[in-house]
């Protein structure tokens, strides 16, 4: 299965940004709708979405461990709280259709990988945890489709096998730059790995960003981040172990607005005399003499 899908097209609208909702939903359709409103509204072109099959992704023993939650007492309790099957991702696929947003979701395992190809989707997520998952890196690969590889937790060595994968499957990638603490402090962001990534592998790097504000996203695309992605909540307050990493609708907006703006910001860094600068040296320019033009 593979589609012609290409995040850098639209040029006019780089970086190209993937609001990440992930389990920020809590298992509620209607606050998954308002984040995806959410998302459409401040201009990002995709959201995502985290699947797993939790009898695989977790131990007996860890689901049947006590966990105190909104669902009830135990880990599994709160896994599958927070998992969506095919009647909820069926809304979502409409719902952000209806709002003219793409969506995808990173597997977990295998069967989550399978799972998701019933939604012919645009592109694929490999989480950072994921990363070492040889089979279904080979499994997502096989699909052809343009895969965003998240890098946390990982060492080149790691990179290294996941881009083998990739590029014996022919398959198009971007590497992200990510630090998986929630929130990362902004003193462990290590902005300046992402055009040593763009060196060593000769491929898109984009930056993937668990910290608290906005100002490391903003230095990453600054850098050379083609692409974006940020988790999103309605709240940090809500339940939810990555709503603190996550930032809230104002922030968002900022974001993408600002980041949109860098590019032209850095400018092409040769030397230019503006011509919109001309009356400004006619009215203060140093002439032989010491005096100014109009002095």
């Amino acid at each position: 299965m593979t589609t012609n899908f290409n995040p850098y097209q639209d040029t006019l609208n780089m970086p190209f940004f993937i609001a990440e909702i992930g389990i920020n939903h809590n298992g509620d359709m209607d606050l998954t709708k308002k984040l995806i409103d959410m998302a459409a509204e401040t201009g990002c072109q995709a959201v995502k979405f985290q699947k797993r099959d939790i009898d695989v992704v977790y131990t007996q023993e860890y689901l049947d461990s006590a966990r105190q939650s909104p669902w009830g007492t135990t880990q599994r309790d709160q896994k599958a709280g927070l998992e969506f099957g095919k009647e909820e991702y069926d809304q979502i696929d409409a719902y952000c259709k209806q709002k003219g947003i793409l969506w995808s979701a990173s597997a977990w395992d295998v069967n989550s990988q399978k799972f998701l190809r019933q939604y012919d989707l645009p592109f694929n997520k490999v989480a950072s945890a994921m990363l070492t998952h040889s089979e279904l890196l080979r499994e997502i690969a096989s699909e052809g489709k343009h895969t965003f590889i998240s890098t946390g937790m990982s060492t080149f060595e790691d990179i290294d096998n996941a881009v083998e994968i990739f590029r014996s499957a022919n398959c198009p990638f971007t590497l992200f730059h990510c630090v998986s603490t929630y929130p990362c402090k902004d003193d462990d962001c290590n902005i300046n790995l992402i055009p040593a990534l763009k060196s060593k592998y000769g491929c898109h790097v984009g930056y993937s960003g668990h910290e608290e504000g906005i100002l490391p996203s903003i230095l990453a695309v600054s850098v050379g981040a083609i692409a974006l992605e940020r988790h999103i909540t309605l709240d940090r307050s809500m339940y939810g172990s990555d709503q603190s990493a996550s930032i809230e609708k104002p922030e968002l907006e900022r974001l993408v607005k600002e980041s949109r703006k860098v590019t032209n910001t850095m400018g092409t860094g040769q030397k230019m005399f503006l011509q919109h600068e001309v009356p400004v040296a006619n009215k203060l320019r140093y002439f032989e003499g010491g005096k100014s033009a109009n002095a």
